[in-house]
């Protein structure tokens, strides 16, 4: 790991420690006005339903900023070192926030937590993604690789000034029913509990459903997964930011640990299925994968796209490159 990773791995980690020492100082701070249990879990009216004893508080607390600063310095990049700070400040302030809410009372029954005190933990955390933002610049940015595609990847051949787009729709039966099942759930919890609660399977229904059937491009512009039915939200790699692809088997858990969208140290991408997959090589080393099928013929294209960029020859500054057919074709 060279020293730019490292102090990038350090800055990451570097808010969770300072939101890990919040509360044994709070608790120190405030030992004579905290009770011997704590609330720790509160309904949607804001009153108290879960309690703890404050050396519980304290290991599931440190626990929960241990494993996030974990994941985060292990995953981060550069451009989103501001999340990491994010993370730290909503999740340290809403901690603070919910030990101030046992100040002064006999009984922790008597505690009360509002959502509105949310919109506090998000203060925090904005402050503290600004401040993260503010650190990136203490890490230099990752130097460009040269662009190289391997003589063996698959190329199409283009010619100077000739357009061409691939596009194809992939998707997941069974992510297709899960997302389905999940939005139903966001509808009937209302029924059964505070309508808060329905936000948790909608949170997961939602991406769900909309990463389970994606439309893949590649043209000019580089590589594009979103949604089938709707344009936004959506992945891209650049024309610019790949340096070759090629194509691979790929076993979701083994290789990804699950479906849908993934992310591991060196790699990212859109998982569906198992089977062929389209993989780009991205300028800082990292791999964007997509499960698709004629997976080849996108690797060619954007092969031949790069190779013909970095040879100057470029492509025309009108018309568009064709999209919706399985393979390039000339405009």
């Amino acid at each position: 790991m060279n020293r730019a990773a490292t102090r990038l791995r350090l800055l990451a980690a570097l808010p969770f420690l300072l939101a890990l020492a919040v509360g044994p100082l709070l608790c120190a701070l405030w030992r004579d006005r905290l009770p011997d249990r704590l609330a720790t879990h509160f309904g949607a009216d804001g009153r108290a339903d879960g309690f703890t004893a404050v050396g519980g508080y304290l290991a599931v607390s440190s626990a929960l900023l241990l494993a996030l600063g974990v994941g985060w310095a292990l995953f981060v990049r550069r451009r989103v070192l501001w999340g990491a700070w994010a993370t730290a400040g909503f999740t340290g302030g809403l901690l603070a926030l919910q030990l101030r809410a046992n100040l002064d009372v006999t009984d922790p029954a008597e505690a009360r937590l509002r959502i509105a005190v949310l919109t506090v933990a998000l203060a925090i955390g904005a402050l503290a993604a600004a401040a993260g933002w503010a650190l990136t610049r203490l890490v230099p940015a990752e130097p460009a690789r040269e662009v190289s595609v391997p003589a063996d990847a698959p190329r199409l051949d283009l010619a100077a000034g000739e357009l061409a787009g691939w596009a194809r729709t992939t998707g997941s039966l069974p992510m297709i029913l899960l997302g389905a099942a999940f939005l139903l759930a966001a509808l009937v919890v209302p029924f059964f509990a505070a309508w808060p609660y329905a936000l948790i399977p909608l949170a997961v229904g939602l991406p769900g459903t909309a990463l389970s059937r994606v439309r893949v491009h590649a043209d000019r512009r580089g590589l594009t997964v979103r949604p089938a039915l709707v344009a936004r939200p959506r992945l891209r790699v650049p024309l610019d930011d790949i340096t070759g692809a090629t194509t691979r088997d790929v076993e979701p858990v083994a290789d990804f640990g699950g479906w849908g969208y993934r992310v591991r140290p060196a790699a990212s991408g859109v998982i569906l299925r198992s089977g062929r997959a389209l993989a780009v090589r991205r300028r800082d080393g990292r791999e964007f994968v997509v499960t698709v099928d004629d997976a080849t013929t996108a690797a060619g294209l954007l092969n031949a796209l790069v190779e013909r960029a970095a040879s100057g020859r470029g492509t025309p500054a009108t018309g568009t490159p064709a999209t919706g057919t399985p393979a390039p074709r000339k405009d």
